[in-house]
C-alpha cells in the first residue's frame, strides 16, 4: 500500500536506514546470526556473529553461498541509503571473491556506494576476520528505477 505521494513499505525502509535506526532492521538474515552495525550515507557495516552449523560446509568452513547473502546485505542496506522517494535499486551484477576460508567466527563486514548516476550504481564491500584480515572482497552493480 502506498500514501498519496507513491511511499509505500520499501521508501520506510529506506527511510530506517538512512536514519541509522539498526535496531528496527528486520531482514530474514537476521536470524543467521546476521546483524546491522551502522548505517551512513552510502554506507553500512554489518557483523555476523555464531554461524548456525548449517551455514558450514563439509569441510567445516563458512559456505560461500551464506558468505555472499551477508555481502548481499551489505550492499542492499548500503544501496538503500541514498535512494530518494520512489526510487528501488535491483542487482544487476555482483563478483564476489573469497580470498581465505573461514571458520566460524565473528565476522564484519562494511560496504559502501563508489558511484551514483540516474540509474546505476557501483559498490564495493569487503568481509573480514576476527583478526581484522580481508577474507572476502566484492563489488556489484545495481539498475536503479523510478516507481
Amino acid at each position: 500500500m502506498t500514501d498519496a505521494k507513491g511511499r509505500g513499505p520499501l521508501a520506510d525502509l529506506n527511510r530506517l536506514i538512512k536514519e541509522n535506526r539498526v535496531a528496527e532492521y528486520s531482514s530474514s538474515n537476521l536470524a543467521l546470526g546476521m546483524a546491522p552495525i551502522e548505517f551512513g550515507s552510502g554506507t553500512s557495516r554489518w557483523e555476523w556473529r555464531d554461524q548456525p552449523s548449517g551455514a558450514l560446509n563439509p569441510f567445516g568452513t563458512i559456505q560461500g553461498g551464506y558468505l555472499t547473502v551477508f555481502v548481499d546485505e551489505l550492499f542492499s542496506t548500503a544501496i538503500a541509503s541514498i535512494l530518494e522517494d520512489g526510487e528501488w535499486a535491483v542487482t544487476a551484477e555482483i563478483k564476489v571473491t573469497f580470498l581465505r576460508a573461514l571458520s566460524a567466527a565473528r565476522l564484519e563486514g562494511q560496504a559502501t556506494v563508489l558511484k551514483r548516476s540516474r540509474t546505476m550504481a557501483f559498490l564495493e564491500a569487503q568481509v573480514r576476520d576476527g583478526r581484522g584480515q580481508i577474507a572476502v572482497s566484492a563489488s556489484s552493480t545495481w539498475a536503479i528505477s523510478r516507481s
